[in-house]
């Protein structure tokens, strides 16, 4: 018989010189078996139209290799915002990676979850989740990507930031099926889970399955991270550098609800940083024993 689907292992890769010409070339430098992708830029509200030569490119790139890719929306993105102009420009921002997305045969596209900002407005901004966005997930096809959204580090009033919240975050969107989770381990981390003991990995996972249902968790975002538990900070480090450890992502990796779920990092790239952090994460998904740094590049 064989075992449980093992999750593909990649990185946010850059797309420098087109989706295609980048992102296929950072896809391969560093051994990614998923891809996630910036379609617009991430600081901003400018949006892409797109190559649709390098798009095509892109897509059949990815086919020929089995790779399933996302997209990740930009950090401007905040559908609780006071703030009525930015709240319009979500929308409208959502809307067009999710359109992109399709046009892209992507399996999710990643938003933060996003925060009402000051403390008394949860409620109401969990009531404007649902009116602004409810339509536009009723609008995607049903071989569509999902919309995976990702609890945040938990700084201001985040309308998501420990698994738990994510209970009524979805149920806000009344648990639309269109929607999934993309889990970031610093985020977690940053947020107050315990990840780096033994057994606090399991016990997260244990938890956002318990809030959100089974079959929910679309993507994992494996990061280490420079600040201790609970500071709230989302800075990213190398895995096994960081205060989270090593430990925590073997862990991850082995817990039935990731089996089969792309894991991606967006930890430093520099110096072959991805491959080595794809290298060493693959190790502890197999079991295998971890590979020396100038092994890294064979994941």
């Amino acid at each position: 018989m064989s075992g449980p689907p093992r999750s593909p292992i990649g990185a946010h890769v850059q797309v420098a010189g087109g989706l295609a010409t980048g992102g296929l070339r950072h896809t391969d430098d560093v051994g990614a078996q998923a891809v996630q992708v910036f379609v617009g830029n991430p600081r901003g509200w400018r949006r892409s139209p797109g190559d649709p030569a390098q798009d095509a490119a892109f897509v059949e790139g990815l086919a020929e290799r089995g790779i399933p890719s996302f997209v990740h929306t930009p950090f401007l993105v905040n559908v609780g915002s006071p703030t009525a102009a930015t709240v319009d420009r979500s929308i409208e921002t959502i809307a067009a990676d999710l359109a992109r997305g399709v046009r892209l045969g992507v399996r999710g596209v990643v938003v933060h979850a996003g925060s009402a900002v000051d403390e008394d407005r949860y409620e109401a901004a969990l009531r404007q989740l649902r009116e602004r966005l409810l339509p536009v997930l009723d609008a995607l096809p049903e071989d569509g990507p999902r919309l995976l959204v990702e609890p945040t580090a938990g700084g201001g009033r985040s309308l998501a930031a420990t698994v738990e919240d994510l209970g009524p975050y979805l149920a806000a969107l009344d648990l639309h099926p269109r929607v999934g989770v993309c889990l970031d381990t610093c985020h977690a981390w940053a947020a107050g889970h315990d990840l780096a003991t033994p057994g606090g990995t399991t016990a997260t996972l244990d938890a956002l399955e318990a809030a959100v249902g089974p079959g929910r968790l679309g993507l994992v975002h494996a990061n280490d991270s420079l600040d201790e538990r609970g500071s709230k900070r989302d800075r990213h480090t190398t895995i096994g550098a960081g205060s989270i450890g090593a430990g925590a992502f073997a862990e991850l990796l082995a817990h039935p609800s990731v089996a089969g779920v792309p894991v991606v990092v967006e930890t430093p790239s520099a110096d072959r940083g991805h491959a080595r952090d794809i290298a060493l994460l693959c190790a502890l998904r197999d079991g295998r024993p971890l590979p020396a740094a100038e092994d890294a590049s064979a994941a």
